[in-house]
């Protein structure tokens, strides 16, 4: 058995560079595109969210929102990244790469999806709703991020890993760059559509009601490249490094081999 295993890893490490190593560049750089785009999208609403939900003139700074609430905002994801490492490395491990895969997608895209949707009758309950989506998702990132990574790694040949694990995590800047791109977009054809004064001319008239639908779909955006990936993420065989080192089937190790 430890000689197949040794087999499978010496084919793998020299097999030369093919379609498929791309398609997993892509796979999993979009991982990462997403993972950056849905946690510094935040950064971009929450000015605009102290706009619609925190306007009492009474605040010591009315139209933004509160120390705690927007550490809460933007942190809660980060706590929810690293708590979901923890946990999807130690079952990817355990359920290998391609099962926790496609669990780490469903849920950042329906996390993208709920965060955009968030809901309750006060400002407090709309932030509550929402940091608790945002955790979530970030759990899924967090899941995402090792995985990719590990899997791009394994995929990969000797001769090429480095150079292919750097492309996947370069995605990372575009996902940032996007996010950016989107909440400019949708931010200039609000604006076009439901102009409105300026916040230090007219602070009650400065922020229509339409504009609670833009910090929505920025943060539901979030949720498109990650659909887009999902039937090839799930199309991906077991990667034959997992198979044949820690499930010890040498044979369905090759066999993965052979559909890539």
């Amino acid at each position: 058995m430890a000689r197949e295993q040794l087999q499978v890893l010496d084919a793998l490490d020299v097999a030369k560079t093919q379609l498929y190593h791309f398609t997993a560049i892509v796979i999993a750089g979009m991982g990462f595109f997403t993972d950056a785009y849905d946690l510094f999208s935040i950064s971009l609403v929450t000015r605009l969210l102290g706009r619609i939900y925190y306007t009492n003139v009474t605040a010591p700074k009315p139209g933004t929102l509160p120390p705690r609430v927007s550490s809460s905002v933007t942190g809660v994801a980060l706590v929810g990244t690293l708590t979901g490492q923890l946990f999807f490395g130690w079952l990817g491990d355990k359920m290998g790469r391609k099962k926790v895969y496609g669990v780490t997608l469903i849920l950042m895209i329906v996390c993208s999806l709920a965060s955009g949707l968030s809901f309750g009758s006060t400002p407090k309950g709309v932030m509550a709703t929402l940091c608790f989506f945002r955790f979530w998702l970030g759990f899924g990132i967090g899941g995402d991020y090792p995985l990719s990574a590990t899997i791009m790694s394994e995929y990969a040949n000797k001769r090429t890993r480095g150079a292919f694990i750097a492309a996947v995590f370069a995605m990372q800047g575009f996902g940032i760059l996007t996010s950016g791109v989107v909440a400019l977009i949708v931010s200039v054809a609000f604006d076009h559509a439901y102009g409105a004064p300026a916040y230090e001319d007219n602070p009650a008239a400065s922020t229509v009601p339409q504009a609670d639908y833009i910090w929505r779909i920025i943060l539901m955006f979030g949720a498109v490249p990650a659909a887009l990936t999902f039937y090839w993420r799930m199309k991906m065989p077991e990667t034959a490094r997992y198979t044949a080192l820690v499930a010890k089937n040498a044979k369905q190790a090759a066999l993965d081999m052979a559909k890539c």
